[in-house]
């Protein structure tokens, strides 16, 4: 059985399998959205809160009842169903002995910043992140752990491969982009002037998508070809927390971008990543795929759902 990783066909110079962790990190993001709004309703005893008016349309009243049902129903089987799925996780890694160290979960993070996917990993917390990736490790561990690869495969592997294990230093970057440079200069301006480059970003940024999350555009790094590389060359010369000049972008349009943070590039060793590379091997020979719900039996698992 293979896991709900997306493996290429070919044995070797392959690219590095990271679409099911974005995918998983959109659950959660939206189970952290949730929890967030939670916490901000206020918890009133001294009166109904289920009750209580959170908006109103010409005269007409949404209760708060109504709000959360509402997201309930759109977002709350596959909330649950995340969480469900992290237990089962923790439970399979107690009864086979499974052990996931930090430095494996800070090795699974460099490969997936220095990809293309990297740049997709917008308004994602690094912990949940970490969570998020060491749940899969968990199950990729269960499911080769009773797979023999031979150590020459894995060297053989490594030494084809080398590049993958080579990463680019990556960094996460905000972007406001604009239509012309004399509104890129204005919100440089604005910028030295004490505004916040969140707020500028939601308020001014031409790129909605974007824009909606304070200008995060996840992790830019060398030969990222889903970024423009105006972007990606000039993000090299931006300290952390600093901001860029207006910069010309190849679609005529022009950005001012932001520097969070610096992940420093890594040249992993075959030591490093021998791991790594085992369970690679060791999935790709499962017939099929394989997602944690098939562990819920095993471990008595249930919820709301079931049918």
């Amino acid at each position: 059985m293979k896991s709900t990783r997306d493996y290429d066909n070919a044995p070797s110079k392959r690219r590095l399998k990271t679409k099911p962790v974005l995918v998983a990190l959109s659950v959660l993001l939206v189970g952290n959205l949730l929890w967030f709004i939670a916490w901000l309703i206020p918890n009133d005893t001294n009166k109904n809160n289920d009750s209580e008016e959170v908006a109103s349309v010409a005269g007409k009243v949404i209760t708060k009842e109504q709000w959360m049902a509402s997201m309930e129903s759109v977002y709350g089987k596959e909330v649950l169903l995340d969480m469900v799925n992290a237990e089962v996780m923790e439970a399979a890694a107690k009864e086979y002995k499974i052990k996931v160290t930090d430095a494996e979960v800070d090795l699974e993070l460099a490969l997936i910043r220095s990809t293309q996917e990297g740049a997709s990993l917008q308004a994602y917390d690094e912990e949940v992140v970490r969570k998020d990736v060491r749940s899969r490790l968990i199950l990729e561990k269960v499911l080769a752990k009773d797979i023999v690869i031979e150590d020459d495969a894995i060297k053989e592997f490594y030494d084809n491969n080398k590049n993958l294990y080579n990463t680019s230093t990556s960094y996460r970057t905000s972007v406001i982009y604009v239509s012309t440079d004399a509104e890129a200069n204005e919100v440089v301006k604005e910028l030295e002037n004490g505004s916040s480059f969140e707020g500028l970003a939601r308020e001014r940024s031409a790129d909605a998508s974007s824009a909606s999350l304070g200008g995060d555009i996840g992790y830019v790094s060398e030969g990222n070809e889903s970024v423009d590389e105006a972007l990606v060359s000039a993000v090299k010369n931006i300290d952390k927390g600093k901001w860029s000049n207006p910069i010309a972008l190849g679609d005529g349009r022009f950005a001012v971008l932001m520097v969070k943070s610096v992940f420093e590039g890594q040249s992993f060793s075959y030591a490093d990543v021998k791991g790594h590379i085992r369970r690679e091997l060791a999935l790709d020979q499962l017939p099929q795929s394989v997602t944690q719900e098939a562990f819920w039996k095993e471990f008595d698992a249930d919820w709301v759902y079931s049918e």
